[in-house]
């Protein structure tokens, strides 16, 4: 990472904008001990509209240049013409080519099924069913849909690469992959490096299934921390299965992943795994623990300090559910903000403990 003191923040729409500050809270320097510029870029959907999607550019570019980007959840209008998403803009910028979203045990709240262990999924960020060609032809009954779609093999690469060193990391199993029966030459493409990946790792526990099976045996997980690679909606369909098998999302944070020719990360974008949720704006009732995860995320790619601090937050959230802070979407009666303050409290705690040893 080119710049460990500098986060460029994406400012979003409603909820999303109010949990982001409560992120911030959490990353003052006198809660983490580290001194954070912070870069801040207004990408709410009036200021997209008002500079036609300029401040995205700008802000994809502050991003290449620092390293460290923290988004707020957006919205994104459904009329077509409008501004649509920023999500692509930033993803196509910044030059993401993985998206990783990791399923984990919140304390106190049961999952379902025999689903215990982590599970990451780690998919394409471009490419595939997400900005293909699309059109009609003929009338009527006769009327005819086509799609025209793409994936890179540096994509895949990346890939299957990036889920083989995080289930390295992680001492999990890679596991699944796509429906390379049905589509060899396109699918397929995936499953080569995937397989060119195990030869690399061959310390990691990896085992191919098909994208149909791989869902039907999430339900039936003994437990074991798994890495599931995976084209971009199938990634995208996963992260929704996943994540609520873990009784909430309110655990999970999501990474968009740039990186060197080694496949070091040059640049990564973190963010809540939620929406803006328009319908919590203002009651101070929102879970800000997803926002608080993707700070600490940043965090753990500044060195030895941030990764300490990173792990502080981390655990800091954790144990205060664990002991029963809660917001009411877990079950208990503490604001947003509240939250955020036991957080921070436990956070300098713990740092202050560890300095001492």
């Amino acid at each position: 990472m080119r710049d460990e003191q500098t986060i460029v923040v994406l400012e979003g729409d409603q909820t999303g904008q109010e949990l982001l500050e409560e992120a911030l809270r959490v990353l003052a320097p006198d809660v983490v001990g580290i001194e954070l510029e912070l870069v801040r870029f207004d990408l709410s959907l009036d200021s997209r509209r008002v500079t036609s999607n300029g401040v995205v550019y700008e802000a994809a570019a502050a991003i290449r240049r620092h390293g460290l980007g923290l988004k707020a959840a957006t919205v994104t209008p459904e009329t077509r013409g409008d501004v649509g998403s920023p999500n692509r803009i930033l993803r196509e910028e910044i030059g993401g080519r993985v998206i990783v979203r990791t399923g984990r045990r919140i304390p106190g709240v049961a999952p379902l099924g025999g689903v215990h262990a982590p599970i990451s999924i780690v998919r394409m960020a471009v490419g595939d069913a997400y900005g293909a060609q699309e059109w009609r032809e003929g009338r009527g009954e006769d009327e005819v849909a086509f799609r025209t779609e793409r994936i890179e093999r540096r994509i895949c690469h990346a890939v299957s690469e990036f889920a083989f060193r995080q289930a390295e990391r992680t001492g999990a199993k890679v596991f699944g992959g796509p429906k390379y029966t049905v589509s060899p030459i396109y699918e397929g493409m995936l499953k080569e490096e995937m397989d060119a990946a195990a030869g690399r790792h061959p310390a990691v526990a990896y085992e191919p299934q098909l994208i149909d099976a791989t869902f039907a045996l999430l339900l039936s997980s003994t437990g074991e921390p798994l890495v599931i690679p995976a084209l971009n909606r199938d990634g995208d369909i996963l992260s929704d299965l996943v994540l609520p098998l873990f009784g909430s999302i309110a655990g999970s944070e999501s990474l968009l992943v740039a990186f060197e020719e080694d496949f070091e990360p040059a640049a990564i974008m973190a963010e809540a795994a939620h929406g803006t949720a328009p319908s919590l704006e203002g009651k101070n009732v929102a879970n800000p623990m997803a926002m608080i995860l993707a700070g600490a995320a940043l965090l753990s790619h500044g060195g030895e300090s941030g990764q300490r601090a990173g792990r502080a937050v981390r655990e800091a959230c954790l144990e205060a559910v664990a002991q029963g802070c809660r917001t009411p979407d877990l079950g208990g009666d503490l604001g947003t903000s509240e939250f955020t303050d036991e957080v921070i409290a436990r956070t300098r705690s713990k740092l202050e403990v560890w300095a001492t040893l």
